[in-house]
């Protein structure tokens, strides 16, 4: 992934995370199927599984941690899919809350640092797994995935054998101000305020009084949204707490076990300047920085173009990490 070069019909950032999403192929075969599952959390809540419908051929475990509002039906989520089947491993996508389909029960969401919850995903399917576990996260996901590896330290080896964040945005309140500028605040901070908010208003209607809905409706961008309902529903004391506790990069050198963070340099969303450098990172922790990719983009081959290269490569790095 190193030598990625982007195909020169798709020059650019926004291009190279715009076509992906929309328009390139997820998969070399059929549309991946999956079987779901629902768990009960220990809080009385509930989240969704999607488990991939075909056959392993090994005792290998990946899991997908998707992004902000994403599921397992995301351009990036097929195609990982698919490289599952094609390589014969088990495949699980836990969805966070809310982002199954169905509204959770609980007075809260999910959110980027959301570790503990991660914690207790990655727990559950090690207790039905004996093989080796590995797990990627998308974007939101992969920091979420990264603050867990850090908070939990040697006994993260008793869950997982590698872990890998994908255009991830470590530094959220750098990442916030960037997608809250220019041709950003245009196009994508819209794309994601129009599911956030009916989402965030339901919520209300489950909870009166949860927070402020004149507010919430005002909001113009992902800073204050998540001033308003992401950080105090999850016991943030407001947006600034919020990114600074759940922002990943601070923690990447108590990461114990082999992790990978892979950033394009020209990704929209998270700016070059924020991204770890080497001497900021433990020795267990690989930066991946291409120049090119966009926001989980990566396309290649002729028009129409693939989104299998991404998964290929970090999928392979996380196989080449197991231990069991």
């Amino acid at each position: 992934m190193l030598d990625y070069r982007a195909p020169w019909w798709l020059p650019g950032g926004n291009l190279q995370t715009i076509w992906p999403a929309l328009y390139a192929r997820r998969h070399f075969g059929a549309p991946p199927r999956y079987r779901r599952e629902r768990w009960d959390t220990p809080d009385g809540d509930f989240i969704d599984v999607d488990w991939l419908d075909s056959p392993a051929r090994g005792d290998v475990l990946l899991v997908l941690l998707h992004g902000l509002e994403g599921s397992s039906r995301s351009h990036y989520a097929e195609a990982f899919a698919d490289f599952a089947r094609e390589r014969g491993l088990a495949f699980a996508i836990p969805h966070f809350r809310g982002c199954g389909g169905e509204l959770n029960r609980g007075p809260r969401a999910y959110h980027s640092g959301d570790h503990e919850e991660i914690g207790w995903m990655l727990s559950r399917l090690r207790a039905g797994h004996r093989g080796p576990m590995l797990v990627a996260g998308v974007s939101m996901g992969g920091n979420a995935l990264l603050r867990w590896a850090a908070e939990a330290g040697e006994s993260a080896r008793q869950v997982v054998d590698a872990v890998a964040a994908i255009s991830s945005p470590l530094d959220l309140a750098e990442g916030a101000r960037s997608i809250s500028q220019g041709f950003n605040r245009r196009v994508y901070t819209p794309m994601f305020l129009r599911t956030m908010k009916p989402k965030a208003l339901a919520k209300l209607r489950q909870h009166p009084g949860l927070f402020d809905a004149a507010r919430l409706r005002a909001a113009r961008d992902l800073f204050e949204f998540d001033d308003v309902f992401t950080a105090p529903l999850h016991g943030f004391a407001g947006v600034h707490d919020y990114y600074a506790r759940a922002s990943a990069k601070p923690h990447l050198h108590r990461i114990r076990i082999p992790a990978l963070a892979l950033n394009a340099l020209n990704d929209p969303f998270v700016p070059a300047a924020s991204l770890p450098r080497p001497g900021e990172v433990g020795p267990c922790v690989t930066l991946w920085q291409p120049r090119g990719g966009g926001h989980v983009g990566f396309p290649a081959g002729r028009l129409p173009g693939h989104v299998r290269h991404m998964p290929d490569a970090v999928g392979d790095w996380l196989l080449a990490q197991r231990q069991r």
